[in-house]
């Protein structure tokens, strides 16, 4: 699976949201994102992360910075993780995996000696521009949001 690198251009997207609303990259000219990938919702590690983002909000937001989540999971998971943990950032369905796939973060995966094809948990900001800042493949849960806040100070 080919990855992103820096100053590559992100990959747009259209995908829904746990409230059924379409959310674009395109949406978010002239802000940074911050794009993280998650296996599964509800699940401890996923679980951890989107609880890390959602208590960081409102420093990313003085840093003029967006968050989105992204899984295979279906809209309703994705409503139900939100409504579970308050989370309060889109949540977005990637059920064909094809925004996946376009960042690089789709790939064979192996558990108990079984190969099986899934999300490598990934984070990206993305500038202003839209073009990749930042991309950190194979993330730890807890290393996604302090990831970005290291990059700021540099």
């Amino acid at each position: 699976m080919k990855k992103l690198a820096i100053g590559d251009k992100a990959p747009d997207f259209a995908l829904k949201d746990q409230g059924g609303s379409t959310v674009k990259l395109s949406d978010f000219k002239g802000k940074k994102i911050l794009i993280y990938f998650y296996p599964k919702a509800n699940t401890p590690g996923c679980t951890k992360q989107a609880c890390s983002v959602r208590d960081s909000l409102p420093d990313l937001k003085k840093e003029n910075i967006a968050a989105l989540g992204i899984s295979p999971d279906k809209e309703k998971v994705q409503e139900n993780f939100d409504t579970k943990y308050n989370l309060n950032f889109p949540l977005l369905a990637d059920e064909d995996h094809a925004v996946a796939e376009a960042y690089g973060v789709w790939d064979e995966k192996s558990m108990y000696g079984k190969k099986y094809m899934g999300i490598i948990r990934s984070s990206f900001l993305i500038d202003e521009e839209g073009k990749i800042q930042e991309a950190w493949y194979k993330v730890k849960p807890l290393d996604t949001v302090p990831n970005v806040f290291n990059l700021m100070k540099e």
